[in-house]
């Protein structure tokens, strides 16, 4: 399998879930602003994202999808059939109850995840009433992200990248056209989640049904199967949780800073998810599988190199990528949100979020190609050591910056954590012999530092060159702010080219590199 092929496919159908994710953000914050009510929303919708992290995209699907790679590979479809409805009953089950729990207990989460907001009732009570609303969504989008693992594993790659462009399509529609139906307008947003979600679902059944994997839920706590899952499961989601946990207490201190605090994070964290999004996720959907894969069949050898593989392939798109957000986050953020009720002061308070993000891009992306090599041999201990160490870490440096840099500290500390997080998961990897880098890393990193400065240096000519980016409609800003990332790239891979770089190298249909 050509896993640059596949990575590509992945890559372009998130790319076009981040653009309509933009259009969908550029909407909000023109309608809305940056004020309490989209605060409210940010913080409802938090909750549920969150959860959906770590029963489906986190911590259940990284424990589930191992499994269900060794029992395609040696069970065969009955019984992977069997496992996969006895899977689907347990999550569902599970699932229901967070809900049910989860929206009877609204206030009392919001007194928890939001403080900062209880003074006021009426922004309490919209708070309240948004989770309610956005609540079962934990529900619809675990069991689509459980669908998407099963697919993932059968190499169908692009049905799930495609399902996140469902969410940004409702919610867009929901605010064009469905706005003026609902009191306070805010409500039309939570709607269009639970409808995105009903959506999601809904887009995978007939891709699971043409691989004869679509099954119906049942409950067996016998089996060993589901076991094996449950034994796994709490270590996992203490992992998980803990990268979690330290988002919702970022959101506890942002809630105390200035009205737009927790709207300045969300518009920040959104560009940066640009770049984590279109790499991170999709080396992460591809390297998984394929490390159980060739941990099954006792491969270890492919194994090591399909880790090279992936962490050359980050450091060689993501060192750009930090230093792109960087230069151009004021372009960025006055391109994409600065209209309407979103003022210059709510653009500049984004950039310096975004900066303090920007930074920790490259510790971002490696902790989601470096995690798989844990997972992937079933060794979830190990990961979740070294997030209790990063919370921790993370915790003492919000004390240290929220101070002197206020809501942008907080980034900053989100940031210098993921990379002490990566740092830490590359030193157990070595220690524990599961991998050892190629040859040629020395020369590698020398081009792609090389690349980096020299496109770093046009970068900021042509800002100084074009000045004023508030002028125009959003057509004309976001134009040049194409032009401009597109004379980037091609900089960057020109002087890549001039000093020897060649594409073929990571074609990794051999896993081999020069």
């Amino acid at each position: 399998m050509n896993l640059l092929k596949s990575l590509f496919t992945i890559s372009s159908i998130t790319f076009l879930s981040r653009v309509l994710g933009f259009i969908r953000d550029a909407l909000v914050a023109s309608i809305f602003g940056a004020g309490i009510s989209t605060d409210a929303f940010f913080i409802a919708f938090k909750l549920p994202n969150l959860l959906r992290r770590i029963f489906a995209e986190g911590a259940f699907s990284q424990v589930f999808l191992p499994i269900l790679a060794e029992y395609k590979s040696k069970q065969g479809d009955n019984v992977t059939r069997r496992f996969i409805s006895y899977v689907y009953g347990l999550l569902t089950l599970i699932l229901i109850i967070i809900t049910i729990l989860g929206i009877f207990t609204a206030p009392w989460i919001v007194k928890l995840i939001a403080p900062g907001f209880v003074n006021s009732i009426s922004n309490f009570n919209l708070i309240t009433t948004l989770l309610r609303i956005t609540f079962p969504y934990i529900l619809l989008i675990s069991i689509t992200s459980l669908g998407s693992a099963i697919l993932n594993t059968w190499n169908y790659f692009s049905i799930p990248a495609f399902t996140s462009t469902l969410l940004n399509l409702s919610m867009i529609g929901f605010t064009l056209f469905a706005i003026p139906y609902f009191h306070p307008p805010i409500m039309a947003l939570a709607w269009a989640v639970l409808v995105g979600g009903m959506l999601q679902l809904c887009y995978q059944l007939p891709y699971l049904k043409k691989i004869n994997m679509l099954v119906l839920p049942r409950i067996n706590f016998q089996d060993i199967g589901i076991w094996r899952i449950i034994l796994k499961m709490g270590p996992a989601i203490l992992g998980i949780s803990i990268s979690q946990i330290s988002l919702i207490i970022n959101t506890i201190f942002a809630s105390f800073l200035i009205s737009g605090s927790v709207s300045w994070m969300y518009y920040a964290d959104r560009l940066m998810e640009f770049p984590s999004g279109i790499l991170g996720v999709a080396i992460s959907t591809i390297l998984l599988p394929t490390l159980a894969k060739s941990f099954i069949n006792g491969n270890y050898d492919e194994y090591s190199r399909l880790m090279d593989w992936g962490l050359r392939l980050c450091f060689l798109l993501t060192m750009p990528s930090m230093i792109a957000l960087i230069i151009l986050s004021g372009p960025l953020t006055i391109a994409l949100f600065q209209y309407g009720k979103f003022t210059s002061f709510d653009s500049y308070m984004v950039q310096n979020a975004l900066i303090g993000y920007s930074i920790g891009l490259i510790g971002i992306i490696l902790v989601k190609v470096l995690t798989p090599g844990f997972y992937s041999r079933q060794d979830v201990k190990t990961p979740v050591k070294i997030a209790i160490f990063t919370l921790i870490m993370t915790q003492l440096m919000n004390l240290l910056f929220i101070g002197i840099f206020k809501h942008a500290g907080l980034s900053l500390s989100i940031s210098l954590a993921a990379c002490l997080n990566a740092a830490l998961l590359y030193w157990q990897l070595r220690k524990k012999d599961i991998f050892s880098p190629q040859t040629g890393w020395f020369k590698f990193f020398m081009q792609v530092l090389t690349a980096v400065i020299v496109m770093a240096i046009f970068l900021l000519i042509i800002l100084q060159i074009i000045t004023s980016w508030e002028i125009g409609p959003m057509w004309w800003r976001l134009l040049r702010l194409t032009i401009v990332c597109i004379i980037g790239v091609i900089i960057y891979f020109l002087t890549l080219i001039i000093l020897g770089f060649r594409i073929k190298d990571f074609v990794c249909s051999k896993y081999s590199y020069k």
